[in-house]
């Protein structure tokens, strides 16, 4: 159904964990499944919010009875303001968000998820899970997503982020501080729909949520037990504009974003397709063929991303025609 929600559901759950969808049926079906293999002490319900999907996606929903399924229009899409109708809609007392590629990979997921959010316990109000990239990811995607997440803390345990005023005036800690994720992440609903809202963003909400957290002086975490796997299925072309996108929604927010001279944009890609090219040589997930292919066509994706962070580090970001021009998120519309 689709409609205005003029008041929050009630809540009468601990948790509910939300699944925007679009055209989503590649892995739909496992992460639903995941979803209701959980071993989890408390109540939970799954809402999945459409947003005018064309393929099986609403099939696959409606083969779990237990899914709530909210639709709204396509051109009501918006990634900060659907997370946010989303949390209206809830019914748990933590709300937690995957995208609808984002596989739960275990059946503690959920429980690892939330369990930091407990006032009485680690009293953080916002929670990113890992992410692994799916086996057969390109190289450049697959590598940056291991990187990212072994550096905010080891897997054994939860790490908890805020800033006690030592990174005050280090813009470069104060970004590292407040990074978030929300294609696997949980949150408190009463934060949700009081202090810090999801802002009505189209791209980079997670982002803009994360460092809002961090300026009101509140606790997030780093829970890599609640892990997902997930890397995305873009070609080449997707892939550049996808940099596009998040470059130009960074600038959107404030984020400090270096302009490349040629010079070093070439630079950067040289010595990204050289440093890949060790790892995709020792990979055990690659067949031989696999690692001969990658060889050879991972630099276009380090030309590719350097090439579109170079024009989108330049672009007006008024300049409604160039903006589309460059958008994964305007093309899939």
């Amino acid at each position: 159904m689709t409609s205005d929600i003029d008041a929050p559901a009630e809540t009468t759950l601990d948790a509910t964990i939300v699944i925007p969808t679009y055209n989503g049926e590649r892995y739909l079906e496992q992460i639903l499944s995941a979803i209701e293999g959980q071993d989890y002490d408390g109540t939970y319900e799954t809402l999945v919010i459409d947003s005018g999907s064309t393929d099986r996606t609403l099939d696959i929903v409606a083969a779990h009875p237990d899914v709530r399924l909210h639709v709204i229009p396509n051109s009501e899409f918006g990634h900060g303001r659907t997370r946010q109708l989303a949390a209206r809609l809830a019914r748990g007392k933590y709300v937690a968000y995957l995208t609808h590629d984002a596989i739960p990979g275990d059946s503690r997921w959920l429980h690892e998820l939330t369990t930091p959010l407990d006032p009485e316990g680690m009293d953080v109000v916002a929670v990113m899970g890992k992410q692994i990239a799916r086996p057969n990811c390109f190289p450049l995607l697959k590598y940056e997503i291991h990187d990212v997440f072994h550096n905010f803390g080891p897997d054994f345990g939860t790490t908890v982020f805020a800033n006690d005023g030592f990174a005050d005036g280090n813009g470069g800690l104060l970004d590292a501080l407040a990074f978030y994720s929300d294609v696997n992440s949980a949150t408190r609903r009463d934060l949700l729909l009081g202090d810090i809202p999801y802002r009505d963003l189209p791209y980079s909400e997670d982002m803009a949520f994360g460092a809002d957290i961090i300026a009101a002086g509140l606790r997030k975490a780093y829970a890599p037990r609640g892990w997902v796997v997930h890397s995305n299925d873009l070609t080449l072309d997707e892939y550049r504009k996808r940099i596009f996108d998040e470059t130009t929604a960074l600038r959107r927010i404030g984020k400090p974003i270096t302009r490349l001279s040629r010079f070093r944009q070439v630079g950067y890609t040289v010595f990204g397709a050289l440093r890949d090219a060790k790892r995709i040589v020792r990979d055990p997930q690659y067949s031989w063929k696999r690692r001969a292919y990658w060889f050879v066509m991972n630099p276009a994706y380090h030309a590719a991303k350097w090439s579109s962070y170079y024009v989108a580090s330049r672009v007006d970001l008024d300049d409604e025609a160039a903006m589309r021009a460059g958008s994964l998120e305007h093309s899939r519309k």
